[in-house]
Parts: structure tokens; C-alpha cells; sequence
């Protein structure tokens, strides 16, 4: 049994990053998102993750984003930065940055271009990672997403680090969609700070002792994932779940990054929060159309003002 009492439990935000006419991150939205789905009910905020766009922007720009979220007035302890990279000596300044600045708990990728690395070779990357920063503050929570990132963390990974760095490596997100890594993990590993990758997964992870989740749709229905959240026990425990569950599916039949922020140009009437960076492309108007139309059949609040997608 890991016992860990400042293990963070809820449900966190992977906060989009919007971006300006040049393509530069926009720091004034970014700030306003990652304030609003606090408002909205989120525990915190988990920046510069997949659906923050995080590996198509530099280290100088994540530092920046992370340094004007601070100085908002966002307690860094709301905070779960996304530190990993391919580079190892990258993975380092973000993650002693994050630290510095009082985020003392990150969000870690594996070294993702090479496939086929041996669990040593992990180990070696985020022990490294460890040693180098040198911050007995450090918690670390491995980024499990083999679909995206062409790296699988075994268990016996997870179990190795966690021996050799019991106050330091203490989570997981899992966004393999495989529920059942997650429950061998907990079987496993009982108290480690295991969170979903989607909300889909949120009930069967606190009821086999997870964390909670780090949903991209926390970013337009936080307000509903944290009422699933609150109430996984009660007697509409099932409902709330099957509620969020449904609205997930709807979103996810397109591609995501595009989706959620279509759907909050719709909401707010800004059309720069449509605005991806390449390789990414926006959602065209069809699409867009279609999407919003879903939603609003939903009854998705945040739309109700929206009385015709065809003028989006």
C-alpha cells in the first residue's frame, strides 16, 4: 500500500492553448481558460499536456505560458505542468522550471521519437530526469498514452521507478483507453495517485481507489465531470456517469483538439479560439456545424444561445 497524503485527487483540465493570427500562443485567452475551468469546478489545471498542444510548442513558450499563469494569481499548487519531452536535457528545464516556480507536481511523457526502447532505457530517461533536478519537492506523474506517443509503460516500469523513487514518482495519467491498465495498476500499486485519461473511465476509477481525471473535456464540461465526480457514491452515482460518458462520445467522433476548440469559438463567439497550430488542422465549417448541432440536441448549456450552427 503507497500512502501518500498530498497526492492531488479530482478532476483536472488539460487547458487548451489558443493562439493569435501569428501563431503564437495567446497568453491573455490561455490565462482566461485556465481561470474559468477553476470557476467551473475543476480541481486545477494540467497545462502544456495532448490537448494543450504542448509538443508543438518551444520550451521558451511553455515557460512563458506557466510564468503568466502564476502571475495571474493561480496557486501553483493548482498546477500540473506538462515537462516531458524527447529531449532529455528539454524534459529537464521544464520540469526544475515548473519546480522553481512552486509546481512541484508535473506531468511526464516518456522520450517519445525512438519506439521499441527497452523498460532500462526509460528507467535511465527518467532517473536522469530525477537526479538532475535534484528536488527532494519533485512529484512526478508518468504520462501513459501509447497511442499517441508509440510508448507503452509497462508495469514493472512503473514498479521499478517507484522503488528507486518512492517520494518522487507517485502517479499516472492513463490515456491508453485500456481500462484495464489502469485496474491491474491499482491491483498492483494500491495508493498510487492513478487518474484517467478520460471521463469516461472516472467512475471505475474511484471506485478501484484511483484519483480521479484529467479530461480534455474539462475544457467546455467541467461543471458536470466535477458533479460525476462529487457524487460516484451516490444513488444517481451511475447516471451522472452515463450523463458524461454520452456527451464525451458525442465530441470525440471528431478530431479532439479541433473539436473543443470549435466548440468554445461557438460559446464565447471568438472565432481565434478555432485556431490550431500546424500539423493540426481546424475543423471545417460542415464539421463545425454538425458538431455544435450534436451538442445543442444534448442540451449542452454552455450552447444555449447558439440558435443556428450554420452561421458559426
Amino acid at each position: 500500500m503507497i500512502e501518500n497524503i498530498n497526492i492531488p485527487r479530482g478532476v483536472f483540465c488539460p487547458v487548451i492553448t489558443p493562439f493569435d493570427e501569428q501563431l503564437r500562443p495567446d497568453k491573455q485567452r490561455f490565462v482566461q481558460q485556465c481561470h474559468k475551468v477553476l470557476q467551473d469546478g475543476c480541481h486545477g489545471v494540467a497545462v502544456f499536456g495532448t490537448t494543450g498542444e504542448a509538443s508543438s510548442l518551444s520550451v521558451d513558450e511553455r515557460e512563458i505560458l506557466l510564468e503568466a499563469l502564476l502571475e495571474s494569481g493561480i496557486k501553483s499548487s493548482l498546477v500540473i505542468p506538462g515537462t516531458g519531452c524527447s529531449a532529455l536535457t528539454d524534459s529537464i528545464r521544464l520540469t526544475r522550471h515548473a519546480v522553481e516556480l512552486g509546481c512541484a507536481r508535473v506531468l511526464m511523457l516518456p522520450p517519445f521519437y525512438y519506439k521499441g526502447i527497452s523498460t532500462e532505457g526509460l528507467f535511465r530517461s527518467f532517473a536522469e530526469i530525477i537526479e538532475r533536478v535534484a528536488d527532494t519537492s519533485l512529484k512526478i506523474y508518468l504520462y501513459h498514452i501509447p497511442p499517441v506517443s508509440g510508448i507503452a509503460l509497462d508495469l514493472s516500469l512503473i514498479q521499478q521507478l517507484v522503488n528507486a523513487y518512492p517520494d518522487c514518482v507517485v502517479g499516472l495519467k492513463d490515456s491508453s483507453g485500456d481500462w484495464t491498465y489502469t485496474e491491474t495498476l491499482l491491483k498492483t500499486l494500491p495508493g498510487f495517485g492513478a487518474f484517467s485519461g478520460s471521463e469516461v473511465f472516472l467512475r471505475d476509477n474511484l471506485t478501484a481507489g484511483g484519483v480521479g481525471t484529467i479530461t480534455a473535456l474539462a475544457n467546455i464540461n467541467s461543471a458536470e465531470i466535477r458533479t460525476a465526480y462529487d457524487g460516484f457514491q451516490d444513488e444517481d452515482g451511475e447516471s451522472l456517469q452515463s450523463a458524461i460518458t454520452r456527451r464525451r462520445k458525442i465530441v470525440q467522433d471528431y478530431p479532439m483538439i479541433p473539436a473543443l476548440k470549435a466548440i468554445i469559438a461557438a460559446i464565447t463567439g471568438d472565432p481565434n479560439w478555432a485556431r490550431v497550430r500546424p500539423p493540426l488542422l481546424p475543423l471545417g465549417t460542415d464539421q463545425t456545424n454538425r458538431l455544435i448541432a450534436s451538442l445543442i440536441q444534448d442540451n449542452f448549456l454552455p450552447l444555449s444561445g447558439v440558435t443556428s450552427p450554420k452561421t458559426l
